[in-house]
């Protein structure tokens, strides 16, 4: 379904089916010039038969529009490759850019360290995480994006933002005259991005605090994010998702408490929004994502010097500093 949500800014809602997200706000804005359309959905029919529709009922000419991934994360680029094909440029970050391109190939590559630390603590193995199989099939030539690149489409002059933490090279669009930002997964409404862990070398929390921190401080009246609604007071949700994350600290910091726990340990004592009755009932999926985010802010208590990561009998386990 595609309805204008500002002038010349139309909303094509792509359905994730099976997936709590339940949908993908794709953005369309048509041009006389070259159009432009904001992230994908899955690689899955279900998602192209909505993209293709909402690409129709816009009338945009796809051999004369860009397609901009705002981050790595097959929900938002799985389509990448048939756009591609359809005639469209395709820009992403550069650090996202190399990520999918590695990520289509070998999965392992992009996340072995993340399956590394959940293997050696009881493991749950990427082989059975479906989010794989929805990913780009095919290699597709794409143009790099980085902070201060400009794109033109319409009235609109969009530059481009760096707002590395939900993945390592998510990029947003600010549009400075018109005070709007079109911005991925970085600051949602009703829901929370996941933050996951990436590297041992990289504060993803970190890295995502300072960018909300950035993006607070930018006028907008309005962005326009991937999932859910529309937000009008972005300083005010910025503000709720840095509490979030500081009490998802303190919660961990509780849990450690107790002694040295595993990632996977941590996880399955921490509060989830979800409607499982417990640990063991979590999909293998939901369990990946959130042991991906346990360890994300393990690793920046780490960074804090607040914790410490160990090793005992070949396993990874984290303990405070100070108990």
């Amino acid at each position: 379904m595609i309805r204008e949500v500002y002038p010349q800014i139309y909303l094509n809602e792509i359905p994730l089916p099976k997936n709590p997200l339940k949908a993908l706000n794709s953005y369309i804005i048509p041009s006389q010039g070259r159009s432009l359309i904001l992230d994908t959905g899955f690689n899955r029919e279900e998602c192209r038969n909505a993209l293709m529709e909402g690409i129709r009922a816009s009338g945009i000419d796809l051999k004369r529009t860009d397609l901009v991934l705002t981050h790595m994360h097959v929900d938002h680029s799985g389509l990448a490759d048939y756009l591609w094909k359809q005639g469209c440029k395709v820009y992403i970050g550069k650090k996202d850019g190399i990520l999918l391109n590695n990520f289509r190939t070998s999965p392992e590559q992009v996340l072995g360290h993340l399956s590394e630390g959940l293997n050696l603590n009881q493991g749950i193995g990427m082989k059975e995480i479906e989010a794989f199989d929805i990913a780009p099939k095919e290699p597709f030539a794409y143009t790099p994006l980085q902070e201060g690149d400009c794109l033109e489409v319409g009235p609109y002059r969009f530059e481009v933002i760096d707002i590395p933490g939900h993945s390592p090279g998510h990029i947003g669009l600010y549009e400075r005259k018109h005070k709007l930002f079109l911005g991925g997964d970085h600051v949602l409404n009703e829901i929370t991005p996941n933050i996951t862990f990436w590297h041992y070398k990289i504060d993803s929390l970190g890295n995502f605090m300072e960018s909300l921190n950035k993006i607070r401080r930018f006028d907008i009246d309005w962005v326009f994010p991937s999932h859910r609604s529309l937000i009008q007071d972005h300083r005010q949700r910025i503000d709720e998702l840095i509490i979030h994350h500081q009490e998802r600290l303190e919660e961990i910091t509780g849990i450690l408490r107790d002694g040295q726990k595993s990632v996977i340990e941590t996880a399955a004592r921490m509060h989830w929004d979800l409607s499982y009755k417990s640990w063991n009932d979590f999909p293998l999926t939901q369990k990946w994502f959130a042991s991906g985010e346990a360890m994300a802010h393990l690793e920046h208590l780490v960074y804090k010097g607040e914790a410490q990561r160990v090793n005992s009998e070949g396993k990874h386990y984290y303990e405070l500093v100070n108990p």
